[in-house]
């Protein structure tokens, strides 16, 4: 049985949901670990006393890096949350490879590859909580974004299969679905399109980061432990 404050991993954590997410975290008295790509971003973490680390999800060498720091260093982590995302928006015909593998690098790949490395820590404490931070386009599709929709639902099916595994150590592993949630990656659209969009949402507005990190700590709490396989989703009702 975890700690009434379990240790939490938060991977891509310097802004957006990710960091809405620790910074709840740390203010309900856990101890958060979360990653960034660059120093700046690691440097912002530690300024709300998350501890920052470098983790590029789309490099090998990070990853093993990475991983081996958590060996060492962290295997009290009970929580992971695998939140890192990027875009390489472009339709299928012009699509580069690297498009294509870079997003399923970070999305999907680098998923696996720290989930691994954190399960066997949960395995031995017969407890844990894997978050898996998804996107309603997984559900939805969307144009220009073949390689983001497959990497997400790929997630949303490695989340599933990985449940089997582990429900009977009480370790339990969910995805959560946002919808148009307002951060710096929907701060590009324009007015035009944002009102085309609202207005295929009943609730008629977009999504708060916060609002995304209240479902995630609800899923983390033992209130939440006979919930698993599932994919949760918070857009408003544009897709129901």
């Amino acid at each position: 049985m975890a700690k009434d404050s379990p240790k939490v991993l938060i991977t891509g954590a310097s802004r957006g949901i990710g960091r809405a997410i620790a910074l709840r975290l740390k203010e309900k008295n856990h101890e958060v670990i979360g990653t960034a790509t660059s120093k700046l971003g690691i440097e912002s973490l530690a300024k709300e006393g998350v501890i920052g680390i470098e983790l590029d999800l789309n490099n090998k060498k990070s990853i093993e890096t990475f991983n081996k720091l958590l060996v060492n260093e962290h295997t009290d982590i009970s929580v992971l949350i695998n939140n890192a995302g990027i875009t390489r928006d472009n339709i299928v015909l012009r699509m580069t490879d690297d498009e294509w593998m870079e997003v399923m690098n970070v999305h999907l790949n680098g998923n696996f590859k720290i989930s691994k490395t954190i399960l066997k820590f949960m395995l031995k404490k017969r407890w844990g909580r894997i978050i898996n931070i998804t996107s309603v386009s997984a559900s939805i599709g969307n144009k220009g974004q073949s390689n983001y929709s497959a990497a997400k639902s790929g997630v949303e099916a490695f989340s599933r299969s990985l449940a089997k595994e582990v429900g009977s150590r009480a370790i339990t592993v969910n995805s959560v679905a946002p919808g148009y949630i307002e951060t710096d990656m929907t701060e590009g659209i324009t007015a035009e399109i944002k009102k085309e969009i609202i207005n295929q949402i009943p609730l008629s507005r977009f999504g708060r980061a916060e609002e995304v990190a209240e479902l995630v700590e609800f899923l983390i709490s033992e209130e939440a432990s006979y919930i698993t396989g599932q994919t949760i989703h918070i857009n408003g009702g544009l897709y129901m």
